[in-house]
C-alpha cells in the first residue's frame, strides 16, 4: 500500500502532522494486501476549517474518494480514516460476495 499526504492551496502538513496520520494507518496494517494507494490531501480554508480528503485505490481497480471538514485538524484525520476504514471494509466484502 503506497500513502502520500500532502497539502494543497499553499497548505503545507507539519512533521507533527505526517507522523500523526503514519500512527493512525497502523490500524490498516491488515488490509494493506486490499488497498493498492491511499491519496490524502489536507486543506486550511479561510473560514479556519480544515478539509481532509482520501482517493483510495484497491488492487481489483475500483476506487473511491472521501471528504472531512472539521475545525480541528487531527478530528478531521481520525474521522477522514473512520471512513476510509468503513470503505475498505464494505469493497472487501463485496469482492468477498463475487
Amino acid at each position: 500500500m503506497t500513502v502520500e499526504v500532502r497539502g494543497t492551496h499553499g497548505y503545507s502538513p507539519s512533521e507533527t502532522t505526517q507522523e500523526y496520520v503514519d500512527k493512525k494507518l497502523a490500524r490498516f496494517d491488515h488490509v494493506k494486501d486490499q488497498v493498492a494507494d491511499l491519496h490524502i490531501v489536507l486543506d486550511k480554508e479561510t473560514s479556519g476549517e480544515y478539509i481532509a480528503e482520501a482517493t483510495i485505490h484497491f488492487r481489483w481497480g475500483t476506487m473511491g474518494h472521501l471528504k472531512v471538514t472539521d475545525r480541528n485538524l487531527y478530528k478531521a484525520i481520525d474521522q477522514l480514516l473512520d471512513k476510509t476504514m468503513t470503505k475498505v471494509n464494505k469493497e472487501k466484502d463485496k469482492v468477498k460476495d463475487h
